[in-house]
């Protein structure tokens, strides 16, 4: 099952059976994201990017993930998960999905999306139903690199504070450092709020913009461009752990902006 919505001349189309994600957004008919069930744009939660070795620490307890990308888990459980809709009209819809095992702590995350003729916002929320337990959460999405209508491949400008130095295992090594030139598969530091801009020259230009302090880059495959602002780094669950309350949930929204250039 999906969810259509419109707004202007802007689609998206959302695949709840397939952990939520957006499987298409088009402007004026032109497709921006990568197809395929593996891509689109899925939620990242309740981790971001890599957690080491499918193990996190709580307190004195060790928890153990599956690991889906030997040597690591990666990228949460929401993506691979069924979603359940539990509102919808013209442009705005609101989805839950509900924590369980193998994750050792019970709760919900809600993924909200908000289209506008010129806009996209996402919002996901994590809620405890009872014991305080770390999380992250962001979004993944595969952006074309090109567009396909004989353009130019796109361009990406940002302006991060400092990249994470990334070790053998690819994961951050606690080192942050001037960026590097690309190609990535890299998180970067940006304290003021994630702020990216996607350009492919003459035909669109979409910003990305999050209160998120952190934006992970990948862009070493040939057909598309990877901007994921999210929560906190990879391996955050034991490096940055940001604790779920009762009285304070975790919430991130990024919000994508778009102008058209012809």
């Amino acid at each position: 099952m999906s969810t259509q919505l419109s707004a202007g001349g802007a689609e998206v189309t959302v695949d709840q059976d397939n952990g939520c994600r957006i499987g298409s957004l088009r402007i004026d008919g032109r497709e921006l994201l990568r197809q395929g069930p593996a891509y689109g744009c899925f939620p990242m939660v309740p981790w971001c990017g890599r957690t080491a070795y499918g193990e996190f620490r709580d307190g004195a307890a060790v928890h153990r993930l599956p690991v889906n990308q030997p040597p690591h888990a990666i990228h949460g459980f929401g993506r691979d998960a069924p979603w359940r809709r539990a509102h919808a009209d013209a442009a705005e819809a609101a989805f839950t999905y509900d924590l369980a095992e193998p994750w050792p702590y019970p709760g919900r995350v809600t993924q909200l999306v908000a289209l506008a003729p010129d806009s996209l916002t996402l919002t996901l929320g994590v809620e405890t139903y009872g014991d305080s337990f770390p999380a992250q959460a962001g979004w993944h999405p595969w952006f074309l690199r090109n567009l396909g209508a004989g353009g130019e491949d796109v361009r990406l400008d940002f302006d991060p504070a400092w990249q994470e130095e990334r070790g053998d295992d690819h994961l951050p090594t606690g080192r942050r450092i001037d960026p590097l030139p690309g190609p990535w598969d890299d998180c970067f530091g940006m304290p003021y709020g994630v702020d990216a801009t996607l350009t492919w020259p003459g035909e669109l230009e979409l910003r990305i913009t999050s209160r998120a302090q952190w934006v992970v880059v990948y862009d070493e495959q040939p057909d598309a461009v990877c901007v994921e602002p999210q929560s906190g780094p990879p391996n955050g669950l034991n490096t940055h752990p940001r604790l779920v309350t009762p009285v304070d949930p975790l919430e991130v929204a990024t919000t994508w902006t778009w102008r058209r250039l012809s």
